[in-house]
């Protein structure tokens, strides 16, 4: 009787590896699903569609406005463009500090450039800030909070936590289109410190 010839062994190894690379396919798509899910039912979960580095692309640009408004609506807080931010500066309020704009930026970002006069205040240390803002918005008749623009919302939590702390409502606004825009169509930024008087600017 004739025997059953084996499979060459050069085939083994081959079945081996495709096994292994398989498995291990697998284990990669059970692992994404898992975090994924957990990602999604955590207080602490990472909203996937927020850009967290928003330095490295121009948010308000590319960002549509109307959701970012809707958003500001349901947290009931008012909203400007970018115009009206520029009509604001340029109130002759703005000098006598009727006018404020409050940077909810961290320190790096708010010293590589700002809003000329604008007061640094960021709402994930308000212990750094907060009592030096108040009574400058409390006395002010306008406070126009921003930050990088886009789908950065710092500056919505900045604005939510002036009005917990007193700051009337009506009188607090948000700059939609941010930073950003306001370097993007080239009007005054303030390099350094507050009142550092290092002002750049293109013509508008």
């Amino acid at each position: 009787m004739n025997s059953i010839p084996s499979p060459p062994a050069a085939s083994q190894p081959k079945t081996e590896i495709k096994r292994i690379v398989i498995e291990a396919v697998a284990v990669v798509v059970l692992g994404a699903t898992l975090a994924f899910a957990a990602n999604a039912i955590s207080p602490r979960g990472l909203t996937l569609t927020r850009n967290y580095f928003p330095g490295t692309t121009n948010p308000a640009v590319t960002a549509p406005v109307q959701p970012l408004i809707a958003g500001l609506k349901q947290k009931g807080l008012q909203w400007v463009d970018e115009k009206t931010a520029l009509r604001l500066f340029r109130d002759p309020g703005f000098q006598q500090q009727m006018i404020v704009f409050i940077d909810a930026r961290d320190d790096e970002q708010y010293r590589n450039g700002h809003i000329p006069g604008a007061c640094e205040f960021n709402p994930y240390y308000p212990e750094k800030q907060l009592l030096a803002v108040l009574p400058i918005c409390q006395a002010a008749t306008n406070v126009i909070v921003y930050c990088e623009g886009g789908e950065c919302e710092d500056s919505q939590f900045a604005a939510v936590m002036l009005r917990d702390a007193g700051i009337q409502n009506q009188k607090l606004s948000v700059l939609v289109g941010g930073i950003a825009e306001w370097m993007t169509n080239g009007w005054p930024v303030e390099i350094g410190d507050w009142n550092s008087g290092n002002v750049r600017q293109k013509s508008p």
